[in-house]
């Protein structure tokens, strides 16, 4: 099961609302903010990381399958876990659709989500589900490629705090690029008929 923080249902609130707000941020930046003269959204970029084994993984290896990615923590007491559900939810709903897609967590939480932390939280969730984390300096590059807002609050001390950060899940295509969003809320239903009708188009388009 997801960590239970113990926290009251205030900072509960707060940080659906902070994730909420992060996300519209982020959904007006993505409507105005297009790559050159391309239809695509300047999303996603060069990253490296470390997965959950503790191996390396950079962007290169998001190649050759769809990624679904989502940024959040495995201290988070809501926000996360649900996203996290509705992403396990909509990949069951895809059927054999599902095994072009590689779901990914990366950590915006470098400081508590160490390799061995994410493989035992993500053990909760879809299988096959990946966890990426690494130091402040490489979760910071890598949230500035996916225009990801974070930050640390509520700090009461080294190890007892929540973290703000928008919560946006990214659709990309088998070359790591851009192919659609999921804003916060966004049911299992239509996310699988989102993910659905966007592999159909892009198949469609590059065959």
């Amino acid at each position: 099961m997801a960590k239970k923080t113990g926290k009251s249902a205030i900072p509960l609130l707060a940080a659906v609302a902070v994730a909420v707000i992060a996300s519209i941020g982020l959904l007006f930046w993505l409507a105005g903010n297009r790559k050159n003269n391309a239809d695509q959204p300047v999303i996603g970029g060069a990253f490296e990381l470390v997965d959950q084994n503790g191996k390396p993984f950079t962007e290169k290896n998001l190649k050759g399958k769809y990624s679904l990615i989502y940024f959040g923590y495995t201290y988070c007491p809501d926000v996360c876990p649900t996203e996290l559900q509705t992403m396990t939810q909509a990949l069951e709903m895809l059927g054999p659709l599902a095994k072009k897609i590689r779901p990914v967590m990366i950590s915006v939480d470098p400081e508590r989500d160490k390799p061995e932390v994410l493989k035992e939280y993500l053990t909760n969730f879809y299988p096959g589900f990946v966890g990426l984390t690494g130091t402040p300096e490489q979760i910071r590059k890598a949230g500035q490629a996916y225009r990801v807002f974070y930050r640390k609050t509520d700090e009461k001390s080294a190890s007892d705090y929540l973290m703000d950060h928008s919560s946006i899940v990214y659709l990309m295509d088998p070359e790591g690029r851009y192919l659609k969003h999921f804003a916060y809320g966004t049911s299992p239903e239509k996310m699988a008929e989102g993910i659905r009708k966007a592999i159909e188009k892009y198949e469609k388009t590059s065959s």
